[in-house]
């Protein structure tokens, strides 16, 4: 308990002595978190717009020929409930199908009224589980007899797939540089403030304080320093996102019914992120830095 104060002492002072390295370290931190920040919000919301365009195609319109009896249907429904990756189906009438084309219309839904029979088809709307499984599920459904059309956004849900794959690919990358930089930037700066205690930390040495014992005051210095600088992120991502959400909600409502995701969802575990990021990386700047030294 007695190591544990003086340690605790000695790293408030030396950080109370060395203002202009402490200051250093932690806009490095903060600017480093507040970049991360920002970049966490854009990915989060577009992954969030991405899975729910994603929802807009996971049906499979399956049309039927018009010699395809309501009992024939039922026993390809039940045929495909059985297939992996499909989450129900529904029997749709050609008079159905219609009254949901009129609805798309609108006001020029009177047009659809002077067709003299109605050209749509009976089908099948099968709904996936995930869209991961659109082709094997088209693939089986062709085989059987009865099928007219398969209807689907091939293109578009291949393309959909590959842009997510590629979002949270860079994330990682982004994300991982970032956090390198900073543990380089962090270590190189409390470096400067051990070269200017050399002799002071010679002399514990030479006394007989262990290792451990001299690099607690800068690691914990670390901590701290990470740990502040989660705060000040935070509370400065949570405005900038409040106001984002403030001016363009009702904009971005047009793009994606959800919207932006909610504010308290993402400072909540932004702040997580950000504190444990933030400990993580003040430490083991501290770490690196003393390790060379102390191995002399």
């Amino acid at each position: 308990m007695t190591t544990f104060k003086a340690v605790f002492h000695q790293t408030f002072s030396q950080m109370n002595r060395n203002k202009m390295m402490t200051t250093a370290s932690l806009f490095s931190i903060t600017a480093i978190l507040l970049v991360l920040g920002i970049f966490f919000l854009i990915i989060v919301n577009i992954n969030a717009m991405a899975d729910d365009v994603r929802h807009d195609f996971d049906q499979i319109q399956v049309n039927l020929y018009d010699t395809v009896s309501k009992e024939q249907s039922s026993q390809m429904m039940d045929s495909i409930n059985g297939l992996q990756g499909v989450a129900g189906t529904v029997y749709q009438t050609r008079e159905e199908a219609l009254d949901k084309w009129k609805v798309k219309w609108g006001e020029n839904a009177g047009l659809l009224d002077r067709m003299p029979t109605n050209p749509l088809p009976n089908s099948i709307i099968i709904t996936l589980s995930d869209i991961d499984y659109a082709q094997p599920v088209v693939d089986e459904v062709q085989k059987m007899s009865g099928v007219e059309e398969i209807s689907y956004s091939q293109d578009t849900i291949n393309k959909l797939l590959r842009l997510t794959r590629i979002i949270q690919i860079v994330s990682l990358i982004i994300i991982v540089v970032l956090v390198a930089i900073s543990i380089t930037v962090v270590s190189n700066t409390i470096k400067l403030t051990v070269l200017a205690r050399e002799r002071e930390i010679g002399i514990m040495r030479y006394v007989g304080a262990t290792n451990w014992f001299i690099r607690g005051p800068f690691l914990l210095e670390g901590v701290v320093i990470g740990a502040i600088a989660a705060v000040i992120s935070s509370v400065a991502i949570g405005v900038v996102y409040y106001y984002a959400i403030d001016r363009l909600g009702a904009d971005l409502a047009m793009l994606m019914p959800t919207g932006f995701v909610p504010l308290r969802f993402m400072i909540e575990n932004l702040a997580i992120i950000f504190l444990a990021l933030g400990i993580s990386i003040g430490s083991c700047g501290a770490i690196v830095s003393m390790r060379r030294f102390l191995e002399r």
